[in-house]
Parts: structure tokens; C-alpha cells; sequence
């Protein structure tokens, strides 16, 4: 998993679309320096292969959205990462914010492409990862950038506030959903949601579920270890 100039870059595909699995691979293709070593649709196929030494792989290229009974992008990403250091993660998504970005990196992704991106990007992108840097759009490098200067205790504290406002403000979440992800933040339960906004607790229920299933997660513990990680960066 350690790539040298010598031969092309191995590249392993993850996403749990057909469509956009095997576009990646065909323009990926088109690259003399770059090799598609494998195509997986779930992230325990990944994880098997990795396990049995079944694919040769320098950069995984990862989508961080995958199906609801997947295992969620964030602890896919530090699943690998543990067991398999020197590979390296770049993922390709279209929740392309800043609370997102974050975590991802935080988790040990080396870079992060926006699925609106041109994909001569992504082509840049893998070579910039396999060659041991980091990659992010020149816009969310900035502002990241600011917010790690930020060395005053009422600055971090706004960061992380800001982020945790980002990850319950995700476009993808409707206005219902985001009412009870704050609320999850804050520590209430399902009942305790149902009585503050005079809703059944089935409806609190559903909608907490949909939320998560949104966000890649699937527990209130994975919920509050993204809370963990934002307030600690």
C-alpha cells in the first residue's frame, strides 16, 4: 500500500451506486498513471478484501454516504485507517460542507472531492493523496485553515459551535428533522421531544431515524461521538 513512481497508482472504487462506480472507474481508466484495481458497492466488501489481501490498493475512493445498512463513512474511514495505516483515504461526496469535511479529515481521510467537482479534479486529487498530501478545494482549505489558527478558548468554542450548527443545518435534513437533531444534541429523548413539540412519539421516532439515516449514522453514541469530535478540534 506504500506507492512508488515506478508503477500506477491503485485505485479501489466504493461507492453504492452502479452508475457512479463505473463512470469513476472508465475516466479513471483513461489515466496511464492510474490503475482500477477493484469496484465495491458496501464498505464490508472493502473491508473483507483488505482483510483476505484480495486487492492491491494505494488510494481507496470512497463515497461517505452509503446505503442505510452500511457501516457509516466515519467509522469506515477509522475502521482502515487502524488496520491498514498506510493506505489512503480520499472520499468523494456531494454533502460537501465544512461540519462534513471536518470530521472526515479528523477521522483520517487525506482528502475530500465534492461530487460537483470537474473530475479532472478528482484525477489531481488521487495523485496529490497517493503521493502522501492532503487534498481539499482551495475554499474549505481556507477557512479550515483559519479555524485551526484560531488559538483563543472563546474562538474554538465558536468553532465548534458553528460546526455543530452546520452538521443539524445540512440541506438534506428537512426542518422537522433538524428541530429534532438539536434536541438529540441537547440530551432529550424521544418522549421528551414528543411532549416539547405536542408530536406522537412515533413521528419523533421516524424522524430522528430519518435524520441519522441522512447524517450516515445509525446509534445516539455514533451521534454523540461527531459532537465529541467537532468540539474537540
Amino acid at each position: 500500500m506504500n506507492w512508488t513512481a515506478t508503477r500506477p497508482i491503485r485505485v479501489v472504487v466504493l461507492d453504492d451506486h452502479a452508475v457512479v462506480r463505473h463512470g469513476l472507474a472508465a475516466r479513471l481508466k483513461q489515466e496511464s498513471d492510474i490503475e482500477v484495481t477493484a469496484l465495491f458497492a458496501s464498505g464490508r466488501e472493502v473491508v473483507q478484501a483488505l482483510k483476505d489481501s484480495a486487492v492491491e490498493v494505494d488510494v481507496l475512493l470512497m463515497d461517505y454516504s452509503l446505503g442505510p445498512a452500511e457501516i457509516d463513512g466515519l467509522n469506515l474511514i477509522r475502521l482502515i485507517r487502524v488496520r491498514y495505516p498506510d493506505l489512503k483515504i480520499l472520499v468523494a461526496s456531494a454533502h460537501h460542507n465544512k461540519a462534513t469535511v471536518g470530521m472526515v479529515m479528523h477521522a483520517g481521510a487525506r482528502g475530500f472531492v465534492g461530487k460537483e467537482e470537474e473530475l479532472s479534479e478528482l484525477v489531481r486529487a488521487i495523485r496529490t493523496v497517493a503521493t502522501g498530501g492532503k487534498r481539499l478545494n482551495d475554499t474549505l482549505a481556507a477557512e479550515m485553515e483559519r479555524d485551526a489558527l484560531a488559538d483563543a478558548p472563546a474562538a474554538a468554542a465558536d468553532g465548534a459551535a458553528g460546526d455543530l450548527a452546520a452538521l443539524v443545518d445540512r440541506p438534506e435534513l428537512s426542518p422537522r428533522e433538524r428541530e429534532v437533531l438539536r434536541c438529540c444534541l441537547d440530551g432529550m429523548s424521544v418522549t421528551d421531544i414528543a411532549e416539547k413539540f405536542a408530536r406522537s412519539i412515533k413521528t419523533i421516532s421516524s424522524q430522528k431515524q430519518s435524520a441519522y439515516r441522512k447524517l450516515g449514522i445509525r446509534t445516539d453514541t455514533e451521534l454523540f461521538k461527531i459532537k465529541h469530535e467537532l468540539e474537540g478540534q
